[in-house]
């Protein structure tokens, strides 16, 4: 069985949520699940990156600023992979362009073309976990893009696609998609299964729980994705 994770960046925010991430992710590879996870930036790591450019150059270029915000999931994609070798299980690590996602040249909200996945396929093929930094591709000029924010799920969505992936499930802080922000009304009500054009509905009128294009590239290519909580434990939701 072959499983894509994503973990976003509160999943990830200090060293416990990672080490709880690892320990998820090599429990299935110790299963015997291949597993490829995509990582966000920590925290808020890259809400501060933007105001630290900004302070530097308020018109600084599009090229760089992708240069520089990749680095956010680059570190995140680092530590989890060290946290996943500290529980004793071979990891590595891949940039986006390593893992072979290649996208337009649209600076800060690119669109990927095309995913060439051989790099992971050898990684997992060695027996290894594959953690790939999300929301980031080359584009035909060799230069680093991102893919708008919330692109890690883009990311995810495509290496599913691009894998055959048997599971794709997006690790958030939610435990689920929810009629209404369950943060801020108690009373709102989690869908146990959505449809894809519901979902996009909702995130129309403001749901952040996914990224637009990976929910439109899940209905492209037939994949379903599980939206699951990396606190609760408790069933997701199935959008699909």
């Amino acid at each position: 069985m072959l499983i894509v994770q994503k973990y976003g960046g509160t999943s990830l925010q200090d060293a416990g949520r990672i080490r709880a991430a690892a320990r998820r992710i090599t429990g299935l590879a110790q299963q015997g699940a291949r597993v490829v996870v995509v990582v966000s930036a920590q925290g808020d790591t890259t809400d501060t990156l933007i105001e630290n450019a900004v302070k530097i150059n308020r018109r600084g270029s599009a090229r760089e600023m992708d240069a520089y915000l990749a680095a956010g999931e680059q570190m995140s994609a680092g530590l989890v992979t060290m946290a996943i070798g500290a529980f004793g299980y071979p990891a590595v690590s891949l940039t986006g362009a390593q893992a072979g996602i290649h996208t337009d040249d649209v600076h800060g909200n690119a669109r990927i073309l095309r995913v060439e996945p051989d790099r992971i396929q050898k990684e997992l093929a060695e027996g290894k976990v594959v953690v790939v930094a999300g929301f980031q591709g080359v584009d035909q000029q060799g230069d680093i893009t991102t893919l708008g924010r919330g692109g890690s799920d883009t990311t995810a969505v495509a290496l599913a696609a691009a894998l055959g992936a048997d599971r794709c499930q997006i690790y958030t802080d939610v435990d689920g998609v929810y009629d209404r922000d369950p943060r801020i009304y108690p009373d709102a009500t989690r869908f146990g299964r959505i449809g894809y054009d519901k979902m996009l509905s909702l995130i129309e009128n403001g749901a952040q729980v996914l990224h637009d294009r990976s929910v439109e590239l899940a209905r492209d290519q037939g994949i379903s994705i599980e939206v699951l909580s990396a606190f609760s434990g408790n069933p997701g939701t199935i959008v699909g």
